[in-house]
């Protein structure tokens, strides 16, 4: 149910979403560059591969949802496909190879997205209530 009263969202009706799609636009494309340039020490890192796609694959998650908020399941789905993309281009690679510790981390980085955006929009709900 949408308030009567003046918004609280820091964006137009609408541009909310725009804004989250553009993000997810962005990072959809950054972690694809950095998921096929070759290795080396001067790529960002969380210290650990696993968490690295955790870490990223939540923050698609995250951006996802946020801007399509009633299709989460289908944006989660269509996302984790996104994630045995990379790990096929990987494997193609003289200096990449695709696990599937990979994959189950992308997708455990994707409910954690699931998780945050659900508790945000909530968060935002609330404070259009009031």
């Amino acid at each position: 149910m949408k308030p009567s009263g003046p918004s609280t969202s820091a964006f137009p009706a609408g541009e909310g979403l725009k804004v989250w799609r553009v993000l997810l636009a962005f990072t959809l494309l950054a972690i694809l560059v950095l998921s096929l340039m070759p290795p080396s020490s001067n790529l960002p890192t969380t210290g650990w591969d696993k968490s690295n796609h955790m870490l990223g694959f939540g923050t698609l998650g995250l951006f996802g949802v946020r801007g399509w908020p009633g299709r989460a399941w289908v944006v989660l789905a269509t996302l984790l496909a996104y994630g045995a993309l990379i790990e096929v281009l990987q494997s193609l690679t003289p200096y990449r190879s695709a696990e599937w510790a990979d994959l189950i981390a992308d997708g455990v980085g994707l409910l954690v997205g699931l998780l945050v955006a659900r508790v945000s929009l909530s968060i935002q709900q609330r404070r259009n209530k009031d």
